[in-house]
């Protein structure tokens, strides 16, 4: 149940934020491990991870402007890929940060990286490969959203 109320917050959230450039950008949420976080060991589940991660793709759409163009035009954004490296637990009531940046992007995927910190010290990390997919035109190319952006190739 926290996740509706986390996604709410941060939806609230991000329009009060500073916007992100659309090429390369970095974005930062800062979250609590919550009861429903954890796993029979007492810490995150690493599911839990990947949900983070999706939140924090949510808050760059906004900050970005990417999600009004994806509404506008039927696009859906996919994660293709995940991959997460576990480093140190995080427990219950632990106070930690997720940068997200997304890296690069080539002729099918955004590429992206998630780094869950602790003050300094990074207790997970992870990359994602994702699409914006359109149920009409199937994957749409990175440079082609760029493009509708208006932003010139990179």
């Amino acid at each position: 149940m926290s996740l509706i109320f986390r996604m709410l917050w941060l939806l609230i959230s991000a329009y009060f934020k500073p916007r992100l450039p659309v090429v390369k950008p970095v974005n930062e949420i800062s979250m609590i491990v919550l009861p429903n976080d954890l796993d029979i060991n007492l810490h995150m589940n690493n599911g839990r991870y990947l949900t983070i991660c999706d939140l924090t793709r949510v808050d760059m759409f906004i900050r970005t402007g990417m999600a009004a163009t994806m509404l506008k035009h039927k696009w859906m954004p996919i994660i293709t890929e995940h991959t997460m490296t576990y480093k140190r637990a995080l427990g219950l009531w632990r106070r930690y940060r997720v940068r997200m940046e997304v890296t690069a992007w080539d002729e099918r995927c955004f590429h992206m990286r998630h780094t869950f910190l602790v003050g300094d010290k990074v207790m997970a990390e992870g990359t994602s490969k994702g699409v914006i997919y359109s149920r009409r035109d199937g994957v749409i190319p990175p440079q082609q959203v760029m493009d509708v952006i208006g932003v010139g190739p990179q």
